[in-house]
């Protein structure tokens, strides 16, 4: 359907599920608030218009007017909107389908994309409705029948990434609960390594030193920020995570302990077994025997 204009969240999921590599939709000015993409390995470029304030990582930023926003996902974010009418258009894709772009694939090193970038642009009248006009080609073009259309549908978003390499980012943000932040951003980058579903991948992000790098933050302001918003040490909840995917595994697949350890990002089995003796009293292979209850 070209040109499609969505009028409620329901019909976002549907395209969600539907999402084949990209999708570009506009969202009817009478939809109470603006719905959160439910698949996490979205891409999304958002142009707006209204009052509304963006929570991403451990920063707010309060628009008003036009704004251009660009959602990774590799970083939680939330979006309120407080105008009783806005527009938005958006375009939501995959990761293969931007890496199919050299070009794209350079870009998505640049600030709009990474931990600690800032991914938000206050527009002029003037440069929301240059980008507006590129929303509305690719309406027109993703359900047309030519030939090459995703390769121009992936030179708009090209075009679209480096108008905002262009602008100067919103210099509006201020710190909300910043140690709440943290801790999700951690919390969800510690989730989504899992499940695990080969034995011939690795767990490499599993010390808290680790998520820290990825968050651009220093390891004590890591741990500090999780002990204080959940009680318990960012190196508890790894554990933990680690633990539960083990007996998953251990209880649920075929795979040698051997495999199960790599998987787990243990580098001897050895280590492995001590690790999962240590934490639950017993060994894998006889935690694999114990009869399900």
């Amino acid at each position: 359907m070209k040109n499609e204009l969505l009028t409620t969240a329901g019909e976002i999921k549907n395209i969600n599920l539907r999402l084949k590599g990209f999708k570009i939709y506009e969202v009817a000015n009478t939809m109470e608030g603006l719905p959160e993409y439910s698949r996490k390995d979205f891409f999304k470029i958002c142009l707006h218009h209204g009052s509304s304030t963006i929570h991403y990582a451990d920063k707010s930023v309060a628009l008003k007017g036009y704004s251009l926003f660009f959602g990774t996902p590799h970083i939680p974010y939330s979006w309120h909107v407080e105008s009783a009418r806005h527009n938005s258009f958006s375009c939501i894709f995959t990761e293969d389908f931007l890496n199919n772009n050299e070009r794209l694939k350079s870009l998505q090193e640049s600030p709009i994309f990474k931990i600690g970038g800032t991914p938000v642009f206050s527009l002029t009248k003037e440069t929301y409705d240059f980008i507006r006009s590129i929303f509305k080609k690719m309406l027109e073009e993703q359900d047309s029948s030519y030939q090459y259309k995703d390769e121009l549908i992936r030179n708009y978003i090209n075009l679209i990434i480096h108008e905002a390499h262009k602008l100067q980012p919103s210099e509006e943000f201020y710190t909300s609960n910043a140690a709440s932040r943290i801790a999700a951003m951690f919390l969800e980058l510690l989730e989504r390594q899992f499940p695990i579903d080969t034995p011939h991948q690795s767990l490499e992000t599993k010390h808290p030193q680790d998520f820290a790098a990825l968050l651009n933050i220093h390891v004590n302001h890591l741990n500090r920020a999780v002990k204080q918003t959940t009680g318990k040490t960012t190196k508890d909840h790894i554990t933990d995570r680690i633990t539960a995917e083990a007996r998953a595994l251990l209880l649920h697949t075929n795979w040698n302990v051997a495999d199960i350890a790599y998987a787990l990002g243990f580098e001897y089995p050895t280590y492995f077994n001590n690790f999962f003796k240590r934490v639950t009293g017993t060994t894998p292979n006889a935690f694999r025997k114990q009869p399900i209850v």
